[in-house]
C-alpha cells in the first residue's frame, strides 16, 4: 500500500506541473493584461511614459516571457509563496482564506444534503421498481436534472426577492443582511442560514437527481445476482437484503462518486455565486478572470487540481476497505 501511495504521489506531482504549466501559458495568452486594465481605468488625460510602463511591467512580472515567469512562480510556490493579488493588492493566501469559508458553507451543506437524500431515494426506487410511485419520482428527478441550476436561481430570485419584496419572506442576494453587525450571535447564524437557502437549493437538486439515479442504476444490477435470490429464499427481511446485502456491494462505484466530489467542496459555482452575490471561490475566480489576476487564477487552479488528484487517490485507497478482493500489494 505504501509503495502504491508513494508512486501515485510522484505521478501526481508531475501531473500538477503539467497542468499548471499549460494553464499558465493559456491565461498569459488571453487578450489584455493587468497593466492594460489598470491604464484603461485610470484618467485618460494621463499619459504613461515608457519608463513608467517598464516599471509597472517589472512590478507585475510581465517583463519576462510566460514560460520564464512560470518557473519563477513555481520557485516561489516551493517556498510556500502564492504571490500577491494584482487586483486586491493583498497576498493570495489571504484572499483565498476570506473566500474558502463561504464556499464551504454552501458546498458541504449541498453535498451532504444531496447524499443524505439520494441514497434512501435510490434504495426506494430499487424496491419499488416499475411501480407508479417510482415512475413518478423518476420523472420528477429527470425534470430536476434537465433544468439548469442558473434558470432555477433566477426564478427563485424573482419570487423571493422581487415578488415578496417588503415582506418577512424576502430573501436578498448576498451572504449577510445590512444590519448583520447589529444582530446577536443567534441572529447572525439565522441570517446566514436564510441567505444560504436559495443557493443550497440550486446546488443540491441537480446533484440529488444524478446521485439517486446513480444509486438505483448500480442497485439494479446487484439485485439480480444469485446471492440476493438465495437470501430471499431463506426469508431474510427485504430491507436487510436491500441495505446490507445489495447496497453494500455497490460501494465501489459509490466511493468513486464520493472521491470525485472532493474538488466540489472548494470549487464553488461561478454562475450561482455570481447570481446570488455569494463571496465564494467561484466568484473569486470569475473576478480574477475579468481583472487578469494571474496569481489568484493560478492559486485556484492549483487548489482544484490538487483536490481532484487527492479525490481519485482517496477513492482508490478506499476500494481496499470496501472490497477485500482489492489489494495494492
Amino acid at each position: 500500500m505504501l509503495t502504491y501511495v508513494i508512486r501515485r504521489l510522484l505521478v501526481g506531482i508531475v501531473t500538477l506541473i503539467l497542468i499548471t504549466f499549460t494553464v499558465y501559458g493559456l491565461i498569459r495568452s488571453m487578450p489584455g493584461t493587468p497593466l492594460t486594465l489598470d491604464t484603461a481605468e485610470s484618467d485618460p488625460s494621463r499619459r504613461i511614459s515608457k519608463e513608467d510602463r517598464k516599471r509597472l511591467e517589472k512590478i507585475y512580472g510581465l517583463d519576462k516571457p510566460w514560460y520564464q515567469a512560470y518557473f519563477i512562480w513555481l520557485k516561489n510556490l516551493s517556498k510556500g509563496d502564492l504571490g500577491r493579488s494584482f487586483h486586491e493588492k493583498k497576498p493570495v493566501s489571504h484572499v483565498l482564506r476570506q473566500r474558502i469559508f463561504p464556499t464551504l458553507l454552501l458546498s458541504v451543506s449541498s453535498l451532504g444534503l444531496a447524499f443524505l437524500l439520494a441514497v434512501p431515494m435510490g434504495l426506494y426506487s430499487t424496491a419499488r421498481s416499475g411501480k407508479t410511485d417510482e415512475r413518478g419520482m423518476t420523472l420528477l428527478l429527470f425534470i430536476m436534472y434537465a433544468v439548469p441550476s442558473y434558470v432555477t436561481a433566477l426564478l427563485l430570485l424573482n419570487v423571493f426577492y422581487v415578488t415578496l419584496e417588503g415582506t418577512a419572506w424576502q430573501l436578498k442576494p448576498g451572504m449577510f443582511s445590512e444590519n448583520y453587525d447589529q444582530l446577536s450571535l443567534a441572529g447572525k447564524v439565522w441570517d446566514v442560514l436564510k441567505h444560504m437557502l436559495l443557493p443550497v437549493i440550486c446546488l443540491t437538486y441537480g446533484s440529488l437527481a444524478y446521485d439517486s439515479r446513480f444509486v438505483k442504476a448500480n442497485m439494479a444490477e446487484v439485485v439480480r445476482q444469485d446471492y440476493i435470490r438465495t437470501a430471499r429464499a431463506k426469508g431474510v427481511h427485504p430491507l436487510k437484503i436491500l441495505v446490507w446485502h445489495a447496497f453494500r456491494n455497490t460501494l465501489i462505484p459509490f466511493v468513486t462518486l464520493l472521491g470525485m466530489t472532493l474538488p466540489a467542496l472548494l470549487g464553488g459555482s461561478v454562475i450561482l455565486e455570481s447570481i446570488f452575490n455569494w463571496p465564494g471561490m467561484g466568484q473569486l475566480y470569475f473576478e480574477a478572470l475579468i481583472f487578469r489576476d494571474y496569481p489568484v487564477m493560478m492559486a485556484e487552479t492549483l487548489m482544484f487540481s490538487v483536490l481532484t488528484l487527492a479525490g481519485t487517490l482517496v477513492a482508490d485507497i478506499l476500494y481496499a476497505f470496501v472490497d477485500p478482493r482489492v489489494t495494492y500489494k
